[in-house]
Parts: structure tokens; C-alpha cells; sequence
């Protein structure tokens, strides 16, 4: 099992802030997010460019492994003004 956790404007667009996922054959975050965008719809969101994510708190990249236990959260580029 696997936390996800959408911030900023996904958790707005999805209208969720985060779920549990069963891990099954899911090996990395890109094949979450593949995953979710197979949803359609609003799901669509998460194929933007500046997706940044994290795995257990620490910035990662889409290729990163996942691990049962695992918290991932997905969020858009932040920028100052």
C-alpha cells in the first residue's frame, strides 16, 4: 500500500488531497502517474510539465522506485513573486 498526496492546484483540480493505492505492479512513480492519468478526465493534470514530485518527503525524480509503505506526493512548480 502506497499514500499519495496531491497539493496546490492538483489537490483543487482532482478535488482530493491525497488516497491509499495497493502497490500490485507498480514499480516506480512514473508508472503511478501513469496509473492516475489512465483515469482520464481531470486526472489529466498530473501529464503537465512542471509536475514536480517527492517520495517519504524528499524530492525525487518520475524513475524513482516505490516501495510498499511509501508516501508519495505529487505538486506543481512553485514560484516566488
Amino acid at each position: 500500500m502506497i499514500r499519495v498526496q496531491y497539493f496546490a492546484r492538483y489537490r483543487e483540480v482532482l478535488g482530493i488531497d491525497g488516497e491509499q493505492l495497493q502497490l500490485a505492479a507498480l514499480s516506480s512513480l512514473d508508472q503511478l502517474r501513469e496509473h492516475l492519468l489512465s483515469r482520464g478526465g481531470v486526472w489529466q493534470v498530473l501529464a503537465e510539465q512542471n509536475l514536480m514530485c517527492a517520495r517519504n518527503q524528499e524530492l525525487c525524480s518520475l524513475d524513482s522506485e516505490l516501495a510498499d509503505g511509501d508516501e508519495v506526493a505529487f505538486f506543481p512548480t512553485v514560484t516566488g513573486g
